[in-house]
């Protein structure tokens, strides 16, 4: 049987060097400021685990998707800053990545400090899992720690091609890592029951795989936001100009096929916060799912859609959400994936949220502390409600003796 390497398998010898790959992909506002600094936060207990090892530490992570090497929005500057604020001690920060910034700092690196890279996409080897950058970074340090699961899905330079440059002594997932891929795998395996999924966002493409998977394993499924409107239309409901992929209208009624055979109970919205056009200063008005006028357009779920959810959700005991209820950037529209956070938090339910925005509802919404987990990682949480295997996670399994 495979296991996880976990950091507490390895023993590090002091004074050695660290490359800890985090996943500090903060949001920022237009200043440059960062509005939500749970996942440089998150990586605070394996950074001090190190620290308290004797060792020194190379931080690495990306941050958003630059294009074409340096472009100052996107630095790791302002996470450097914070990070420093928050563990009351100076970051030493590389203007580069395997620059002669990076490489004169690494060498320079006194036992017990801390440095941080330049974002990593800077470099265009780090999408495209290329061996020569790994292998650049791998020269900085004696041991590797991937404490990113919010990457963990994607085959890149720094979370896969660098793992094959240390043996399964030097190199572990950090506890961050391993926290994420517990949560879900004992989500999947021995949820508390009544299960219910709370599935949202634009597209059902992108958790088509998620809700087959899931179907099985759940005893209510709520379906809301944008891709609840391509299951009403297969339900041979009038959606007006409300978001539709035609191409997966099919899918979508074998989904509520599949789900009347496993006695699954699915909930769609019954009434919508209807407009023409999505902007500020739009018209609105308050319609149910079956009375969406032509012209008009879904972009948030109605109080008696709200008031329906919270009744599923009343004698949950294990609730996953991924996916807000509207388009919630806009206030106006965002009042119905407010009230499903507080709905949630306000359960007695076990409660994990997926990452992006769905994380960034429950820190508006103000209930991020009553969240039993909150995941760092959107895309990378639901492949593995997927049931797929993470090729970041992959590379750090050794077989149990």
């Amino acid at each position: 049987m495979s296991v996880i390497i976990s950091i507490k398998d390895i023993e590090f010898k002091a004074g050695s060097k660290v490359f800890i790959r985090c996943d500090f992909n903060t949001p920022m506002d237009e200043f440059g400021n960062i509005t939500d600094d749970r996942r440089i936060r998150s990586a605070i207990p394996t950074i001090k685990y190190v620290l308290d090892q004797g060792c020194s530490i190379i931080l690495a992570s990306h941050l958003g998707r630059p294009k074409n090497g340096f472009e100052d929005k996107f630095s790791l500057l302002p996470v450097a800053k914070r990070l420093s604020r928050l563990l009351d001690r100076e970051i030493i920060f590389a203007s580069d990545v395997i620059g002669n910034d990076a490489k004169t700092k690494v060498a320079n690196l006194k036992h017990g400090e801390v440095m941080m890279l330049e974002n990593l996409r800077f470099e265009k080897g780090e999408t495209k899992d290329d061996e020569n950058l790994a292998s650049e970074l791998a020269k900085f340090s004696d041991y590797y720690v991937n404490d990113a699961f919010g990457v963990c899905h994607r085959a890149h330079a720094s979370v896969h091609a660098i793992t094959k440059l240390y043996d399964n002594e030097h190199k572990a997932a950090g506890f961050l890592l391993i926290k994420e891929i517990e949560f879900a795998q004992n989500l999947i395996k021995r949820p508390a029951r009544p299960f219910v999924a709370v599935t949202g966002g634009s597209k059902v493409s992108g958790k088509l795989q998620a809700l087959t998977n899931l179907l099985p394993r759940v005893d209510k499924l709520i379906i809301g936001g944008g891709m609840a409107f391509t299951f009403l239309k297969a339900m041979g409901e009038n959606i007006g100009n409300s978001l539709l992929e035609e191409e997966l209208l099919e899918e979508a009624a074998n989904i509520l096929k599949k789900g009347r055979e496993l006695g699954v109970k699915i909930y769609l919205p019954v009434d919508v916060v209807a407009a023409q056009t999505f902007s500020a200063d739009s018209a609105i008005k308050y319609v149910s799912t079956q009375e969406i006028p032509n012209g008009w357009m879904g972009l948030d779920i109605g109080p008696a859609s709200v008031r329906l959810f919270r009744e599923v959700l009343s004698d949950a005991q294990t609730i996953w959400w991924n996916g807000p209820m509207g388009v919630f950037e806009m206030d106006k529209f965002s009042k119905g994936s407010i009230k499903m956070s507080h709905a949630i938090a306000e359960s007695f339910a076990t409660t994990v949220v997926g990452g992006g925005d769905t994380a960034d509802v429950v820190e508006r919404a103000g209930d991020a502390d009553e969240i039993t987990f909150i995941s760092t990682g959107g895309g990378a949480s639901l492949e593995l409600i997927e049931g797929k295997e993470l090729p970041g996670v992959k590379v750090l399994l050794k077989e149990e003796e």
